[in-house]
């Protein structure tokens, strides 16, 4: 076929297939595109199209005439030093008074700089941007900093450390910032040519409460579980064992560098954003779909969820306070779609306090697990799980399988269900698979007694690349014509996109390979099929 006559079909495959596509909305809704986009989708409606239900495709919604803006890829930190142990820069560090914040409301930011230097904040809010990955918002500073101390251990069982820095500055969210996730990148000033500029990170939520297509939590209670800042205190360092009860983690502290399995410089101060659940913002946003996001704190409470019609939980979500579980259901008996878009979800029982200031939901502790430990389990791994125990219901509940052992692993995501709608037109057979789609840690065990539960990818992992597990995907009606979606793996996110800065993860000798349109196309189908129930009721 000669160039110019090149169709659309082949012009959206190549663009689709490409890691750095640049496919913009307005590429779908030229002229006829928008047609020739459903037929290449095998008769589905245009994603972008369905984007939202309320408004015309010619009639752009909130996040599409936002990432129209300008971008950059600025936001990304360049020098980067860790000072302290193997997870902590002290050169500049600094973490935000709340998790989430809404327009027109206020948020702390505070920083400590040792040595002191100047310093300033430039804050961008991340999404797609013509392939950049964020929008800068604001800048800030500069500041004079100081060093702020690190808080001293409480006693055992809790042994938290909770800041009590001072701000160096009060943030009111400006009217016209749409709700997102927003990096602060923090650069210190350099004193002389010969003085190095030293970068980090906060992360915070500007949420909304808006009706929405789809509301995108992050996971942020489990970056939290997972931060060892300042020396070595996660929820899994206890002397008493890694899931011992009554541990307890601040969010009145900073990120330190994210070290499970790989160690990215980015996630210093970021939290596991950056990591597990950016590809999904960035391709959500490319795609123009009509999202809000939160934080785990937000979903304790029902209307936050239900006002969407569409939720997702996305990458590592282990860690949630029994109230955001009976929310959950409540969302998913009024009508929301759950897509589970992660894996080892909703397993530690942790209820939020509040802070020794009186902040809401800003300490986290550990009291028991989602379900039954099965006697074999707790066999195989007795030392891991000492001391935990069941404090709250089966999670299979609200997801259809739950987390199992050996929990983590790698292992390929493998089609079982051909001919179910979620495969349309991926053209996937049974048996075939999608390579180290699985890991690092996954779901299992599916309630097979569950009315209208379908198994769709099942297989094997394998931990430390020996010993050998299974995950299953599954999928389950809800009571509205709703569905909800358990995608067995941590690792889904990353075959949607790859945004700058992405780094793919290693994990017991298995990776995934990067975008892929089958998961892309997979996750298309999904959000269709919620999106086209929800607008005609």
């Amino acid at each position: 076929m000669a160039p110019d006559s090149i169709s659309f079909e082949e012009t959206w495959r190549e663009k689709m297939s490409n890691n750095n596509s640049q496919w913009t909305r307005r590429d779908v809704l030229q002229g006829t595109a928008a047609a020739a986009f459903g037929s290449i989708a095998g008769g589905a409606e245009p994603v972008l199209a369905a984007a939202t239900s309320e408004e015309s495709p010619r009639s752009p919604n909130r996040i599409q005439r936002e990432n129209e803006k300008p971008g950059t890829r600025d936001w990304q930190l360049n020098r980067v030093r860790i000072t302290h142990g193997a997870y902590r820069t002290a050169l500049i560090e600094g973490y935000c008074s709340r998790q989430s914040v809404a327009a027109g409301e206020s948020i702390d930011i505070f920083v400590s700089t040792s040595p002191a230097r100047k310093f300033t904040i430039d804050l961008y809010r991340m999404g797609y941007y013509g392939g950049t990955g964020a929008r800068h918002m604001q800048r800030l500073g500069p500041f004079q900093g100081t060093a702020q101390p690190v808080p001293e251990m409480t006693a055992l069982p809790a042994r938290l450390r909770e800041c009590q820095w001072s701000p160096c500055t009060t943030l009111t969210i400006p009217a016209d910032w749409p709700s997102g996730v927003y990096l602060g990148k923090l650069s210190t000033i350099s004193e002389s040519p010969s003085d190095p500029y030293w970068q980090s990170y906060v992360i915070f939520i500007v949420k909304d409460h808006r009706p929405a297509d789809i509301l995108f939590q992050c996971s942020d209670n489990t970056w939290q579980a997972y931060n060892r800042w300042p020396v070595n205190e996660s929820l899994y360092t206890h002397p008493s064992g890694a899931h011992a009860p009554g541990v307890s983690v601040s969010f009145d502290r900073p990120y330190g560098m994210y070290v499970q399995i790989f160690q990215p410089a980015l996630s210093i101060g970021s939290g596991e954003f950056l990591l597990w659940e950016y590809p999904l913002c960035y391709w959500l946003e490319q795609l123009g779909y009509d999202v809000t996001y939160g934080s785990n704190a937000d979903c304790v409470d029902a209307d936050f969820m239900t006002r969407a019609r569409t939720f997702i939980s996305v990458g590592h979500d282990e860690y949630w306070d029994l109230k955001q579980y009976q929310a959950a259901e409540a969302a998913i008996d009024s009508g929301v779609t759950f897509l589970w878009l992660c894996g080892n979800s909703v397993f530690i029982v942790s209820p939020f306090s509040d802070s020794s200031r009186g902040t809401p939901r800003r300490i986290l502790t550990r009291t028991g697990c989602y379900g039954d430990m099965r006697e074999e389990e707790h066999n195989a791994y007795a030392a891991l799980f000492a001391g935990l125990q069941s404090g709250g219901p089966d999670e299979r509940r609200i997801i259809g399988a739950r987390s199992v052992v050996p929990f983590n692993g790698g292992g390929d995501w493998t089609c079982v269900n051909p001919g179910h709608w979620i495969f349309d037109g991926t053209g996937m057979q049974h048996g075939e698979s999608i390579p180290g789609l699985v890991g690092w840690e996954h779901h299992g065990d599916p309630d097979l007694d569950r009315p209208g539960l379908e198994v769709l990818a099942e297989g094997s992992i394998w931990s430390g690349g020996t010993r050998e597990g299974r995950y299953a995907a599954t999928i389950f009606p809800g009571p509205r014509g709703n569905l909800v979606f358990n995608a067995a793996t941590i690792f889904w996110a990353q075959n949607l996109a790859a945004p700058p800065g992405h780094i793919l993860p290693w994990s017991h000798g298995s990776r995934p390979s990067g975008p892929d349109p089958r998961v892309q196309r997979i996750t298309q189908n999904l959000l269709q099929r919620a999106l086209r129930k929800t607008a005609t009721g």
